[in-house]
């Protein structure tokens, strides 16, 4: 059985129903993670915590908490009770230069000095500098830093860039470029994620322990993305328009190599935007994800919306109680 650690279930369990009887699920906060959890676990991938600004932005309090303070207290239980291997789930955001700054508008790797600024990309780092320091000959943390994931999943997100071109243009006929699309984004498929992940965990410890990957596999500039998912869509019969909007708002922009990963551990992703966008297309279709408006396919809204549930049922009860 394959040992699993679910957090909160704040968005469901879709995308555990398919492997249901093949693992062991414990259900909790990773904040208060239950005494023995990892007995005789060999490797602990740790997914958890708020994943991206807008939710860090929301509570910076439960954002340090969980990406920070509990990333650390995670690795050192792993320590206590002697986990080899611990795989963390960083960003590829800690790299972030901002817009109108081109002297440090250049390709940058794993080496590359980083002062992210957000509070979501801020909390990943902090907890990778402690994480690093905790590696020694029987402990060996790796972090992988992400790119912009896209694709389809059971629980869709429409909040990432990708999967929110092919939501628009479904839902509106437009796709918009803010700030003309100028930025650089580096982007990853979630199924080659996955793949990044195995890696990690299988790989010898000799090539990963202590060590930083960035998870890529292609630098876009936005404006590039979007005509990118015109194109994949046109392909499967959906006609949208693409349409820049000059105006200013708060955007990312970095560019990443993956070369490292690829050299280390022979990364290879192998799904690309036109692939993945005719792969979601054909799944929100057949799976009836259309409801664009729905708010469990976008993580701030979702966690208003349990915070204002929260709020009712700890003065009124549950309406299911007898």
């Amino acid at each position: 059985m394959v040992h699993f650690h679910a957090g909160s279930k704040y968005y469901g369990d879709e995308g555990l129903r398919s492997v249901a009887d093949s693992v062991e699920m414990v259900v909790g906060d990773m904040r208060r993670p239950p005494e023995g959890l990892f007995e005789g676990v060999l490797a602990v991938v740790n997914l958890g915590g708020l994943s991206n600004d807008p939710t860090a932005e929301y509570n910076p309090k439960a954002n340090h908490e969980m990406n920070t303070v509990a990333a650390i207290q995670l690795a050192e239980q792993c320590i206590a009770q002697g986990v080899p291997r611990y795989v963390f789930a960083s960003s590829c955001s800690i790299y972030d230069q901002g817009l109108g700054d081109e002297q440090r508008d250049i390709l940058l790797d794993e080496e590359a000095p980083v002062f992210p600024k957000a509070a979501y990309s801020g909390s990943k780092r902090a907890a990778e500098v402690k994480l690093l320091e905790l590696a020694n000959p029987s402990f060996a943390p790796v972090i992988l830093r992400k790119g912009t994931v896209f694709g389809f999943s059971p629980r869709m997100r429409y909040d990432l860039v990708v999967n929110t071109f092919v939501k628009d243009a479904l839902s509106k006929g437009v796709v918009t470029l803010h700030c003309g699309g100028e930025m650089w984004r580096p982007l990853v498929e979630v199924r080659d994620v996955a793949q990044a992940y195995v890696l990690a965990v299988q790989a010898d410890t000799a090539l990963v322990s202590g060590q930083i990957f960035n998870v890529v596999h292609k630098k876009y500039r936005i404006s590039e993305l979007a005509l990118q998912v015109r194109d994949a869509l046109r392909s499967s019969g959906v006609v949208c328009d693409v349409r820049p909007d000059y105006s200013y708002r708060g955007v990312r922009n970095y560019r990443v190599s993956g070369a490292k990963l690829q050299r280390v551990l022979g990364f290879q992703p192998k799904i690309d935007v036109h692939e993945s966008v005719v792969d979601m297309l054909a799944r929100i279709r057949e799976g009836g994800y259309s409801d664009f408006e729905n708010p469990k396919y976008y993580n701030i809204q979702w966690m208003r919306l349990l915070e204002q549930a929260h709020k009712v049922i700890s003065v009124t009860g549950s309406i299911f109680e007898v």
